[in-house]
């Protein structure tokens, strides 16, 4: 069952807002009657939703999966050379594509997706989706390092790094917040400030947080983990 203001603004309005004008107004019909209140509950697959003279169905359900993906293997759905990231989901999600990457030596957080949508609003840098990493790595950042990550770093290639957040957690150890996502990005901003990296790993994508989930291991997202990351 679902309310049916949500369940206009996933099909019809794109906004919660404009589903319950839409129903003050009395454009909405369910079941060939009339209805103003959002709070009522509905089954999308059995009760017949007007709006507008516009019949109603709710769309497929989007599937998003995280793998807690281990080093050795790369972000590719097939290789020549090597393992790929791929080989870790159960069989019947091995048509889910990955959202973004992470390199081969890197452990942690990865997501999987049907959803072209939810998957661009996470990748692209407009949007500003936080990618949370911990870094092991040579020296020990200082208070310089975090100002410099504040203030957007420019990298040997000339590339230009939107401000970014660095935690220091002790001697050779940090966590670090970026919001986009270019090539070997943290290990290359560590690198720029004489601390290369030995050992990364992402813990947290959005409001996602790897937690305990096991190293090779997946999860699906429930509809309200992926409604926090794609909010309506």
């Amino acid at each position: 069952m679902e309310r049916l203001d949500k369940f206009l603004s996933d099909t019809y309005t794109k906004s919660r807002s404009k589903a319950k004008e839409l129903l003050k107004q009395g454009r909405v019909l369910v079941n060939g009657l009339p209805q103003r209140s959002g709070d009522v509950k509905i089954d999308p697959q059995k009760d017949t939703v007007l709006c507008d003279g516009v019949l109603l169905t709710a769309r497929p359900k989007r599937r998003v999966l995280l793998l807690h993906k281990p080093a050795g293997c790369v972000t590719a759905l097939r290789d020549r050379e090597h393992k790929t990231v791929m080989e870790y989901l159960p069989p019947e999600h091995r048509d889910l594509c990955p959202v973004g990457r992470l390199d081969k030596d890197t452990e942690g957080l990865l997501l999987f997706t049907d959803d072209g949508d939810l998957a661009h609003r996470l990748i692209s840098p407009k949007h500003r989706v936080k990618k949370l990493y911990y870094a092991e790595h040579e020296g020990t950042c200082t208070l310089e390092d975090v100002l410099a990550f504040r203030e957007g770093l420019t990298l040997g290639d000339g590339s230009k790094c939107l401000p970014a957040e660095l935690e220091i957690l002790g001697e050779g150890k940090s966590l670090v917040t970026v919001t986009e996502g270019m090539y070997h990005q943290v290990r290359r901003m560590l690198a720029s400030r004489g601390k290369p990296v030995t050992y990364l790993k992402r813990l947290g994508e959005g409001s996602l947080h790897l937690g305990d989930l096991p190293l090779g291991m997946t999860r699906e997202l429930t509809e309200e983990e992926i409604a926090s990351l794609f909010p309506v």
